[in-house]
């Protein structure tokens, strides 16, 4: 079963560039890099750096690259498709937000079972093509955090 506390990253560059990935499951969903921690003890930035791995093969550790902790939690209703994933009643997910500043966009390398396409957009339109209004509200947030997201 999946905990119920997961993870968003936004992948951008300085001139903010967004990478968007389709959902293999769900044709025309696309969204940034997600997913759940795969213990409770495991913390969120673990959990981030694992699913950037896992599903672009970037490392979010790389020089030039710059993984930032947004301080900031979503709590969202999780969508009646996807619940059989999870305990039976669990209804909600607590999603930590990261961002990762890479240096400009690069074809990642998707993992076929997860996601079958990718695009780089500007940040506007990446959070207008989102699917997820919460993840669409972490792109629009990215003018907003300025010079502190990448080195």
């Amino acid at each position: 079963m999946k905990i119920p506390q997961s993870v968003l990253v936004v992948i951008h560059t300085p001139a903010l560039e967004v990478l968007l990935i389709e959902r293999a499951d769900a044709p025309g969903f696309w969204q940034s890099v997600t997913g759940s921690k795969d213990t409770e003890a495991e913390g969120f930035e673990a959990t981030a750096v694992r699913e950037v791995q896992e599903e672009t093969g970037l490392d979010a550790y790389a020089p030039g690259h710059a993984l930032n902790d947004w301080g900031l939690e979503n709590v969202y209703e999780i969508y009646p498709q996807w619940r059989h994933r999870y305990a039976p009643g669990v209804t909600h997910n607590t999603e930590h937000l990261f961002g990762l500043c890479i240096p400009h966009a690069v074809l990642v390398r998707l993992s076929p079972r997860e996601h079958r396409d990718q695009v780089w957009l500007p940040w506007a339109q990446a959070a207008e093509r989102c699917f997820s209004p919460s993840n669409a509200e972490a792109i629009a947030w990215l003018p907003r955090l300025g010079g502190m997201i990448c080195p």
